[in-house]
């Protein structure tokens, strides 16, 4: 049997909210991945929604961290970083990649700081010019629509969108650094939502379509992230991996929205993970 894998996550984590670690360490693990967390801050509830959530920012704690596990020696298969606070966290990410990035880590950032058009709380173009930084060190990254264009410093465009602007957004993207760019909220037509990827060493785009369900649901992107370094470190080729990780989102979406459950309160994922641990634990070579 061969080695067991290892992610460094470094997320925040919501007590009650399914996001950010919630959703990566039982997402990752179920692949049979060992899921190391280095959480930024302790919030009560996300703040999609919710008001009165309480926010323990564990910005001084990140750098002894990193510290205490360089001095065990371990190693990473991958750096998955999401949600950062501030610019401050950025660099100690930034630092954490220096220090553990060997030839077989896989570098992903999720730069989660916006969504339909606008910035979340407390962030600004200042912020997404440091997270331009970061994604430069990454080997793939993981914006959605508007993030894309903040990253780049463009206008964010309403979908649907032409096949043209996604390719060329996709290639504008790559430029920053990463080799490989998965862009999420991409839509072509009415009633479809889903993933497009751009793999600049191949020079090639796919595309991972799936049903778009009505309404907004916190967390959905952290999801998709999670599964797609999930199905990715289980050697899927990048394409699989934002298809595998599309279809879990529009599944778990679906299974929430068929509850009439209030969506504040996090999709259900996990009434999908076996499933989605099976299709993972299916030898699979990649190409």
């Amino acid at each position: 049997m061969s080695a067991q894998k290892r992610v460094a996550a470094i997320h925040d984590i919501s007590g009650l909210g399914k996001c950010s670690l919630t959703v990566a360490l039982p997402i990752i693990s179920a692949a049979g991945i060992e899921t190391a967390i280095m959480p930024t801050a302790v919030l009560s509830t996300h703040t999609g929604g919710f008001t009165g959530y309480t926010c323990r920012d564990l910005t001084s704690d990140l750098a002894a961290f990193t510290d205490h596990w360089k001095s065990l020696g371990v190693r990473f298969d991958a750096i998955y970083s999401g949600y950062l606070g501030s610019p401050e966290q950025i660099d100690i990410v930034k630092r954490f990649i220096s220090t553990f990035r060997d030839e077989r880590c896989t570098v992903v950032v999720d730069p989660a700081m916006a969504d339909e058009g606008e910035m979340y709380a407390l962030f600004d173009m200042d912020f997404a010019k440091a997270m331009t930084s970061l994604c430069a060190e990454a080997d793939i990254i993981l914006p959605n629509m508007t993030e894309a264009a903040f990253l780049l410093g463009r206008e964010y465009k309403e979908k649907p969108y032409t096949r043209e602007y996604i390719e060329e957004l996709l290639k504008a993207l790559s430029n920053l650094g990463p080799s490989k760019t998965v862009l999420t909220g991409v839509s072509f037509e009415r009633g479809v939502i889903g993933a497009s990827v751009y793999d600049r060493d191949m020079d090639e785009f796919f595309y991972a379509p799936s049903n778009r369900i009505p309404g907004y649901y916190p967390g959905a992107g952290d999801i998709f992230a999670s599964a797609f370094v999930a199905s990715y470190l289980s050697d899927r080729t990048l394409y699989e991996s934002a298809r595998i990780a599309a279809d879990f989102v529009s599944k778990s979406v679906a299974r929430t929205q068929k509850a009439k459950t209030d969506p504040r309160f996090g999709v259900n994922f996990e009434a999908g993970l076996c499933d989605l641990a099976l299709e993972l634990r299916r030898t699979t070579v990649k190409k």
